[in-house]
């Protein structure tokens, strides 16, 4: 039993609860990684305007939907 006074910041289930929501914003690496390319090839996305990013801080993120659109662009131009 916790302590009245002691703050709960959630069990591992909630932890789990929360990560299995979509995620809308994506880091450099988490992009690469789903794009399977190198973080070189997704700086160079963002560099000539083929992938939107959202600065929070000094945090670059990237839209899911920003990825979803490049590849969607992809499929369109090689068809």
């Amino acid at each position: 039993m916790l302590p009245t006074n002691t703050i709960h910041r959630g069990t591992m289930s909630d932890e789990k609860q929360h990560n299995s929501a979509p995620k809308l914003l994506r880091t450099v690496l988490e992009a690469a990684d789903e794009l399977r390319v190198g973080r070189s090839t997704v700086y160079e996305l963002i560099r000539t305007r083929q992938l939107e990013t959202i600065k929070i801080g000094r945090c670059t993120r990237i839209p899911a939907t920003s990825i979803t659109a490049f590849v969607e662009q992809l499929r369109t131009t090689a068809a």
